[in-house]
């Protein structure tokens, strides 16, 4: 590989929405308010569980991350493209882009993440509800949270530090609205046989394997539920895994879209469109999806709204019980 200084590009072209020129006001007051109501709603969200008592569960613990995560994952790229619309440009530095690759992959390996642990709470919920409080130790959500974020901050580091021992000769565009690490090895000169390698690597263990957790955890949960006698009851232990399983066909079929493809696929806008999706789309509907099925978390965010700071009630024992 050659190293970083030897390399002849400075910045990089975005073109993800390139042929979009007509629409270039429509997509940014678009992309504003889909920022803009993900940050307030998702920032309400963690304003809310950190301030009522009764919402210090496995479940809302687990939330109040995925919260944060889906403040950061649009961060890292919607800021960026606004200023690109707003200063009729298209270029990123190369340390910028860089930068952004790494935010990128971090936030969305810790997405993930999230979404495969809170696939476990459920099944906990469901299928050992008596031993949930047991099970679900304070020890052990610390370990589910801490363990999957060390993860997802050292497997981007590797991507980055690799890519930054890539040579770029003279292409510099990037035809997607973020520096993808699949539309910036194609740009390469260098043999990056090694990098895809440990993309599609990547690709088996972080998102495979957590997919197939998942896949698993809600077969137990549908046998456990198919074995309750009542319809009601049924139809209570969906419920309960309804808003986590409605994110989850989101986050997995957008990316199914980007990354199951092959490498000569990517950097079309189809990409950029599936990218949406699962980093700007998903982020904002998070906190709806949840606060419109959850009767406890809609009720303290009334109380928050309407009085910041009272929210002290008494906790409602499916809420101690981890429950939707």
């Amino acid at each position: 590989m050659e190293g970083k200084n030897q390399t002849n590009i400075s910045e990089f072209l975005l073109l993800g929405f390139s042929s979009w020129q007509q629409q270039q006001v429509l997509l940014f007051a678009l992309f504003l308010c889909l920022y803009l109501t993900g940050l307030f709603g998702n920032l309400l969200i963690l304003l809310a569980i950190g301030s009522d008592h009764c919402l210090h569960t496995p479940m809302y613990f687990f939330l109040a991350n995925l919260s944060l995560v889906d403040l950061c994952l649009p961060s890292a790229t919607v800021p960026k493209m606004l200023l690109n619309i707003q200063t009729q440009t298209q270029t990123i530095s190369y340390p910028g882009c860089l930068a952004q690759m790494y935010f990128c992959m971090m936030f969305a390996n810790m997405d993930n993440f999230l979404l495969t642990v809170m696939a476990y709470d459920r099944y906990v919920a469901i299928c050992h509800p008596l031993h949930y409080s047991t099970i679900m130790a304070l020890r052990l959500c610390a370990s589910l949270v801490a363990a999957p974020w060390v993860i997802a901050i050292l497997n981007p580091l590797l991507h980055t530090l690799m890519m930054a021992h890539l040579h770029f000769c003279s292409d510099n565009v990037i035809h997607h609205f973020f520096c993808d690490i699949n539309s910036l090895l194609p740009l390469s000169c260098s043999d990056t046989s090694l990098n895809q390698l440990s993309v599609l690597a990547t690709v088996g263990l972080i998102f495979v394997v957590p997919s197939v957790c998942i896949l698993v955890s809600y077969i137990l949960i549908v046998s456990a539920v198919m074995k309750v006698p009542s319809a009601q009851g049924k139809l209570k232990a969906f419920s309960t895994c309804g808003s986590h399983l409605a994110l989850v066909i989101l986050f997995y079929g957008a990316i199914t879209g980007v990354y199951m493809s092959p490498l000569s696929n990517h950097s079309t806008e189809k990409d950029s469109a599936a990218s949406v999706i699962f980093m700007v789309v998903a982020p904002v509907l998070n906190p709806f999806i949840y606060s419109l099925r959850n009767s406890e978390l809609k009720g303290t965010l009334k109380k928050t709204l309407s009085r910041p700071g009272a929210v002290a009630h008494a906790c409602n024992p499916s809420t101690l019980g981890g429950r939707d």
